[in-house]
């Protein structure tokens, strides 16, 4: 089964140009300004195969534009992604992926790699409803499920 189609939720992945245009609208519609450097940092990130950390981000925008970028703006920008659906966070990693549906909200569920660090994100909406009714039967609010499932990926497997 190919990682994408699963429960008829099959949609063309963006990538580049229209990736960043869809990001942009996504943050606009959030009420955020689509600044060049919110730019460079989203095509940065949406540049890497694998889940990037601010510092990764940093030094490709530094190397992009010839001039240093603090990781630490950087990270602020990825925490304004991430709350706006723009990007999304593999926490055991610390590290950041672009999130290929900006205007789709679903939880996630990362299969990441142990080996070679590649992370495949799925989307099982069965899975995270469940979770997120035993979150709310807890008396969790709001509920930001982000699963992280650890082992090898069939390449390295």
């Amino acid at each position: 089964m190919h990682a994408h189609d699963h429960h008829g939720h099959d949609h063309h992945e963006p990538e580049g140009a229209d990736l960043a245009r869809a990001a942009q609208a996504a943050l606009e519609k959030a009420g955020e300004q689509w600044t060049s450097m919110r730019a460079s940092i989203f095509e940065a990130l949406a540049g890497f195969d694998k889940p990037a950390s601010a510092y990764d981000i940093a030094e490709a925008v530094s190397k992009a534009e010839g001039r240093r970028v603090a990781a630490n703006s950087v990270y602020r920008i990825l925490d304004l992604f991430v709350s706006a659906n723009l990007a999304r966070r593999v926490e055991s990693a610390n590290a950041y992926v672009a999130n290929a549906h900006p205007d789709c909200l679903h939880d996630c569920i990362f299969l990441v790699c142990d080996s070679c660090g590649q992370t495949t994100h799925i989307d099982d909406d069965t899975i995270t409803k469940s979770v997120r009714s035993a979150a709310r039967e807890a008396g969790f609010q709001p509920i930001r499920p982000v699963i992280e499932v650890r082992g090898k990926c069939a390449d390295c497997g």
